[in-house]
């Protein structure tokens, strides 16, 4: 075995965070807010092209209050695609709303718009939680014309899409609210932090107060709503202010590791890559693809077995939350096609994709992929 572990999606420090984080020590500008906080928000906004930012503890946080300043309440309908990370759903449930879960698209592995129609027309809902799931853009001129038709509001979950882009646009920037994650396994990480961002200013505005537990603009400590201590450090800040210079490259790297990836193991019977939507392009934060065993002789399980067997990280696709035993109970609109998302989750596969991979350390797993392969 080779002791050297390969990670899944590692954190890749530059130079510009460690100058950064330093003047935050030397100002002795530790505590929560500051001047890179403010600066990070203007950052982020100028990237996205959108008019306000609110730097906050993570994306869930930035979803929480998503929801909570777009009015959404206690069972209210709430749409989601099934195909996603827990906390774009457990965000529902703090608001003590319904989720309501959508199956996917097998071509885009995104919020199917028919089933999304489908799904508006029996319950009625209040909003939707769009997903840009693994950096794949939702199609968002139809969803957003088809929610706009039934008054849904729409909060895009760009967690895993920054520096992707929609027709030109950068993801993050569709609907009333988008939000961000910089959790330490994203494409750029202030090792925990997310950003709510929108067009519109006095959202962003309710959402800063309440992230700083919602007080008042008096001297004394006043209270009048429920609030949360959401919000981001400046040193953290810091440390996304570096990382967000590199982005572009980040980027530009990963989609490197996908193609060669691509290069070397699609022209495989029963090995399928994510397609990148003609719409959009991905900034393919994790390199994923579906393993058929009756054409292969293996599963995805038994590669990523054989991949931790040689010390490397990899896993499944999402489980479904129409699967997961926390909202099993709650309604899951999906068509005579098929589940797509659990058929997904069962044949999908995530392979290491860390900008700093380097090429060596990719070839050990195309090797160890070939040789599961042969042995089959």
């Amino acid at each position: 075995m080779n002791s050297e572990r390969i990670y899944l999606s590692p954190p890749h420090m530059s130079e510009l965070e460690l100058e950064l984080i330093t003047d935050a020590f030397k100002s002795n500008w530790i505590a929560p807010l500051g001047p890179h906080v403010d600066k990070f928000e203007d950052e982020i906004s100028n990237y996205l092209n959108v008019n306000a930012a609110c730097a906050l503890s993570s994306g869930t946080a930035a979803l929480h209050l998503a929801l909570k300043v777009l009015g959404v309440k206690e069972n209210d309908h709430v749409l989601c695609p099934s195909l996603t990370f827990a906390a774009s759903a457990n965000a529902i449930l703090y608001e003590k709303a319904i989720p309501i879960f959508v199956d996917v698209s097998k071509k885009t592995w995104t919020i199917d718009p028919e089933q999304l129609s489908v799904a508006i027309k029996k319950y009625n809902p209040k909003a939707l939680i769009t997903v840009d799931i693994y950096g794949q853009s939702a199609d968002y001129d139809v969803i957003i014309e088809i929610c706009k038709q039934n008054n849904v509001i729409v909060i895009e979950d760009a967690a895993e899409s920054l520096g992707s882009e929609y027709k030109d646009k950068k993801c993050g920037s569709f609907g009333s609210i988008g939000i961000l994650s910089f959790n330490g396994n994203k494409i750029i990480t202030t090792s925990g932090g997310g950003m709510l961002v929108s067009n519109n200013q006095e959202l962003v505005d309710k959402a800063r107060f309440l992230s700083t537990q919602a007080r008042e603009p008096v001297i004394h400590y006043e209270h009048k709503e429920l609030g949360y201590n959401y919000i981001m450090s400046n040193l953290l800040a810091a440390v996304g202010r570096g990382q967000l210079q590199v982005l572009d490259q980040r980027v530009s790297d990963r989609r490197k590791i996908f193609n060669n990836y691509a290069d070397s193991l699609s022209h495989i019977e029963g090995i399928e890559f994510m397609e990148e939507a003609e719409y959009g392009r991905m900034n393919r934060w994790l390199t994923t693809l579906l393993i058929d065993p009756n054409k292969t002789g293996i599963t995805n399980l038994d590669i990523i077995k054989a991949l931790k067997n040689e010390s490397i990280e990899s896993r499944p696709v999402w489980k479904p939350m129409h699967m997961q035993p926390l909202f099993k109970d709650y309604p899951y609109v999906s068509m005579d096609r098929g589940d797509i998302s659990r058929f997904l989750f069962e044949n999908g596969l995530c392979l290491p994709s860390g900008s700093n991979l380097s090429v060596k350390d990719q070839g050990r797993v195309i090797n160890i992929i070939l040789s599961k392969l042969k042995s089959n």
